[in-house]
């Protein structure tokens, strides 16, 4: 049974009055917090342990500080048990002992409102979402609706009005005022999803902290926000770990980024370093360009046995000379042949290089101290430091097992790739290039020196490769990949390397993958990110964009061979309209006027090229230009605009060897309303 008026008032007036009551707890909890950074700040105790302290309680204040303005919770569960949870982005309590007045969506109590359901009640009389008026900062008046869902009562109709107090509209049986948060106009920055999490999203955000997974998302199917609300999950419930260990984020582009970094202060966990590939490797900045032949070589997975050849055809495994060092009236020999031996064992070992380096140092020096042993008796610490840094010890290791660098490595290669020295094997196994790919690679006109060396995106990758050969990169304790089908397998292994004994959430999606080697399939993508054991879990059911631009967007999917499943929609209609004209630049000012007539973001997508003389051609007015993006094909991926204008999809496709992938990407962002402008000839796939 509904809600009768007089009762949903009143119910709205408890829940109003309960968010003043927590709006109080949380101004005093704040308070508390800062007043404990003064108090540790004067806290007597040694400098080590002082500043352990103050850290821990100014990263505390400083999640308060950045908690962005707006409603506190967003449901509420009433139990048979008699309990009542109210469900919000962050716990709130009057004090840190006392029962909370809301409860972190993240904590195990919170689990069964997202997973609850008539045929499986887990306890839950009733579930009840909260309306709140769009931008709200979270002043109580904000609160306009309320549903109840009655679990036990079997699957009827929510109760309440939506979000304003209107209906609510209905998607596919959702709750309107579920429904309305899903198809609330995308201004700004992306938002988090707490509220609206479905129960595939909610099991993939509760992964363990040791577990792998790839999750392969159809557009919409909201695979970046998962990403995004299991670190956060993670973070909540793995604190130490994590916090020693440290947790990345990986995105595309620095664009993307700045679109998504929002997400994490607002369900409370701030300097959660997000970062691309490319800033985690850049060792140099990058200075020159590699034609698509070289780049191609330079990331295929073969270049990390090339590599590691180059990098190991600088140890001599056959010493010509023995290892004589001078002790008093002693000399200690270690002859050629038990000097080979040692360098053998070490490389069968294989540890990184410069381990291996002070293990062929320390093992000269054991084999001299057992000489010494036998003749004079036992010899103590400071002798063998005196043998560790005497020069012919130093010597010998240095001419059997020199120190280097990666971009002495990487130069001495790019200068001469057809070295007999790292080309081995037959054409096409593991680790061989052909002569076309290495005369693709080889430096026109070498430096001077490895020094004055001009680096380009992709050495940048292959001295990664290296630096991770010669000593092992610390390991982050949990990686979110986002775009992970664009990663190449050479940056696949820089990712790997900073995972090594961690775990990857890996997100991404075959059919969007653009680059010159974007995968093909997962299992081998995986194995490249070294977690080829990781659950592969596919997303097809949207969210975001409406089954109007999906199944025009699907026409693309038989042409793209990535052999993912077809998307579809939960959100019925959506308004897709396609227009020829002789004047593209015309059409498009007419398409951006009539988005503006409507709620929301509008996002203008043409090819690169194009961008800038249509930007020009559009002059917007200060007061819409807010509003109104335009943005290349090649920086759209994982952005969202309300109503999206596709410029020339011809063009679009002309602009890059896997342009119907990039179609595919543009014709995605629209999450309700979609214009596709053109003059040229549609690509076929999309004319029925």
């Amino acid at each position: 049974m509904k809600l009768l008026h007089h009762d949903l008032d009143q119910a709205l007036e408890r829940e109003r009055a309960h968010h003043d009551a927590c709006r109080a707890a949380l101004v005093r909890m704040t308070e508390d917090v800062e007043e404990q950074v003064v108090i540790g700040e004067d806290t007597a105790a040694s400098g080590a342990d002082a500043e352990i302290l103050g850290y821990h309680l100014r990263s505390r204040a400083k999640v308060f500080r950045e908690m962005p303005p707006g409603p506190l919770f967003f449901g509420r569960l009433d139990r048979e048990d008699g309990q009542v949870h109210h469900i919000g982005r962050r716990r709130v309590a009057e004090h840190p002992a006392a029962p909370p007045l809301v409860v972190d969506w993240r904590a195990p109590v919170s689990r069964a409102y997202y997973q609850a359901g008539p045929q499986d009640p887990q306890g839950v009389v009733r579930r009840r979402r909260f309306g709140w008026a769009p931008g709200s900062a979270g002043a109580s008046e904000d609160l306009t609706a309320l549903e109840d869902e009655h679990l036990a009562e079997g699957p009827g109709p929510a109760e309440g009005p939506g979000p304003g107090g209107g209906a609510g509209s209905a998607m596919g049986g959702v709750s309107g005022i579920l429904a309305g948060e899903i198809e609330r106009p995308r201004v700004g920055p992306m938002r988090d999803i707490a509220a609206t999490l479905q129960p595939e999203q909610d099991d993939l955000v509760r992964s363990g902290p040791a577990a792998s997974i790839c999750v392969q998302g159809a557009p919409g199917t909201g695979k970046t926000a998962v990403g995004l609300h299991r670190a956060a999950y993670l973070l909540y419930t793995h604190p130490q770990r994590l916090r020693r260990s440290g947790l990345l984020v990986l995105g595309p582009n620095r664009t993307f980024l700045s679109y998504i970094s929002e997400v994490l202060p607002a369900l409370g966990e701030t300097g959660v370093r997000q970062s691309t590939i490319g800033e985690e490797i850049a060792r140099h900045e990058v200075r020159a360009e590699d034609g698509a032949a070289a780049a191609r070589v330079k990331h295929d997975a073969r270049m990390a046995e090339v590599l590691r050849r180059a990098l190991y055809a600088r140890v001599d495994p056959a010493p010509a000379e023995d290892v004589t060092v001078p002790d008093d009236s002693y000399r200690w020999r270690v002859p050629a042949a038990e000097l080979a031996r040692i360098v053998a064992d070490v490389r069968e070992e294989a540890p990184p290089y410069a381990t291996g380096r002070e293990r062929v140092r320390a093992r000269i020096v054991r084999s001299l101290q057992l000489r010494a042993e036998r003749r004079a008796g036992p010899q103590g610490a400071a002798w063998v430091r005196r043998i560790e840094r005497a020069r012919p010890v130093a010597a010998a290791v240095e001419a059997c097992w020199p120190r280097t660098t990666p971009e002495e490595v990487l130069a001495a290669f790019l200068t001469d790739p057809d070295d007999e020295r790292w080309n081995g094997g037959s054409l096409g196994s593991r680790g061989s290039l052909s002569s076309g790919e290495r005369a693709a690679i080889r430096w026109a006109k070498p430096p001077r020196s490895y020094r004055s060396a001009r680096w380009s995106a992709a050495d940048l990758v292959l001295l990664d490769e290296l630096a991770g050969l010669i000593e092992r990169p610390e390991s982050y304790g949990h990686v979110v990949v986002d775009e992970a089908q664009d990663l190449s397998p050479m940056e696949c292994r820089a990712i790997a390397r900073r995972a090594d004994f961690g775990s990857l959430t890996v997100l991404g999606d075959l059919a969007q993958g653009t680059t010159p080697w974007a995968a093909r399939d997962w299992p081998e993508q995986l194995a490249h990110l070294g977690k080829p054991d990781a659950a592969l879990v596919p997303l097809t059911t949207g969210y975001r964009v409406p089954a109007a631009v999906v199944e025009l967007a699907n026409r693309l999917l038989p042409e793209l061979g990535a052999g993912v499943p077809a998307g579809r929609s939960l959100r019925a209609g959506g308004a897709v309209t396609i227009r020829q004209t002789a004047d593209v630049a015309g059409g498009v000012a007419e398409a951006v006027r009539a988005a503006l007539a409507e709620e929301g973001s509008v996002g203008v997508i043409a090819a690169d090229r194009a961008v800038a003389a249509l930007a020009e051609r559009l002059d917007l007015p200060d007061r819409v230009s807010g509003r109104v993006s335009v943005v290349p094909a090649s920086l759209a991926k994982g952005l969202e605009y309300d109503h999206v204008v596709v410029v020339e999809p011809a063009a679009i496709v002309a602009a890059e060897p896997r342009g119907l992938h990039r179609l595919y990407v543009v014709l995605t962002r629209a999450v309700s309303r979609l214009d596709v402008v053109h003059r040229e000839a549609l690509p076929p796939a999309l004319i029925r």
